[in-house]
């Protein structure tokens, strides 16, 4: 790791990340190399490995960004609210989710890679932010739903959350998708984010 403060060291991994969270948005993660990722940084391929070793890693911490920035919304759902019925909290939810769309693109990739490929400590640095989603979710159901038990609220999340693996998929579909389901017949209806999450939480819920 090269000389600098805490905060320099942060704001150099920063730059990192937002270069891989700019390519992704037109790029898929096989396209996306180190070089790449170099070439809209101040940094050289070679210096990105004194901050992260692989791709995977750097994935892995605008992954984790986006569990903390999701945990952010739930804190406010939970701060801002006494009292919510199940469609209102089925609606906040699903709102939260579709402002995520980052986070659901990256929840339908191949995660196994992901996490085998990346440093213990920042595996476990990535699960904190992905533990703290689930507690969120529970305070917030203990919160608005009382009348749940904590078994019902656990079987929610052993739902809910492998749910959120396939909504990206579902929900962002492109024209060569669209074109094979009609050629093969398929009657698919297409929903928004918001469409999707907020039927599935109403049935949870």
């Amino acid at each position: 790791m090269p000389k600098g403060s805490p905060e320099l060291t942060e704001a150099r991994k920063e730059e990192i990340i937002n270069a891989c969270e700019q390519l992704y948005q037109t790029m898929s993660f096989k396209e996306i190399t180190l070089k790449e990722i170099s070439g809209v940084t101040s940094f050289t391929r070679t210096s990105i490995y004194n901050y992260f070793q692989t791709k995977e890693e750097i994935f892995l911490a605008l992954f984790k960004r986006e569990y903390d920035r999701w945990n952010e919304e739930l804190h406010r759902i939970l701060a801002d609210n006494e009292i919510l019925s199940k469609a209102q909290l089925a609606d906040k939810l699903a709102s939260s989710i579709a402002d995520r769309e980052q986070l659901l693109k990256l929840l339908s990739m191949n995660n196994y890679d992901m996490e085998a490929n990346s440093r213990p400590e920042l595996l476990t640095s990535f699960k904190v932010s992905y533990g703290a989603s689930l507690k969120n979710v529970s305070m917030i159901l203990s919160k608005f739903c009382p009348e749940k038990s904590d078994e019902e609220i656990q079987k929610f999340i052993y739902i809910f959350f492998p749910f959120m693996f396939g909504i990206y998929p579902y929900t962002t579909v492109t024209d060569k998708q669209r074109k094979a389901m009609k050629k093969a017949s398929v009657d698919y209806i297409y929903q928004s984010i918001f469409e999707i999450t907020n039927t599935c939480l109403l049935k949870l819920l």
